[in-house]
């Protein structure tokens, strides 16, 4: 899946499997910046139940890289912009909501 450009000011979240199935959405824009963290909180207040349901259980990208929320503040490790080690999405960045897979 290509992201589409989000408009200035923006970046692109990409929902696959569970969560797209959850918002029926591809893909939404948000306003940037905003914290990994805050993310979640973000998306739970658009879509009720969806922290439980998806978001608990799913790997969160940002520009293709994999970044921990619930350990991110407790990262030493540069990934992305961090800003007292907390990742933070840029406009223009690409996220991904990746719920896990099973293969039989």
């Amino acid at each position: 899946m290509t992201a589409p450009c989000p408009p200035s000011g923006h970046f692109t979240l990409l929902y696959f499997a569970a969560a797209y199935s959850y918002t029926r959405r591809h893909s939404e824009y948000f306003e940037a910046p905003m914290k990994a963290t805050e993310l979640f909180a973000t998306l739970e207040s658009r879509y009720p139940g969806i922290k439980t349901s998806v978001l608990d259980s799913c790997a969160l990208t940002v520009n293709r890289e994999y970044v921990n929320v619930e350990e991110n503040s407790l990262s030493t490790e540069k990934i992305c912009d961090t800003v007292s080690d907390i990742v933070v999405i840029h406009a223009g960045d690409e996220v991904a909501i990746i719920p896990p897979v099973s293969s039989g």
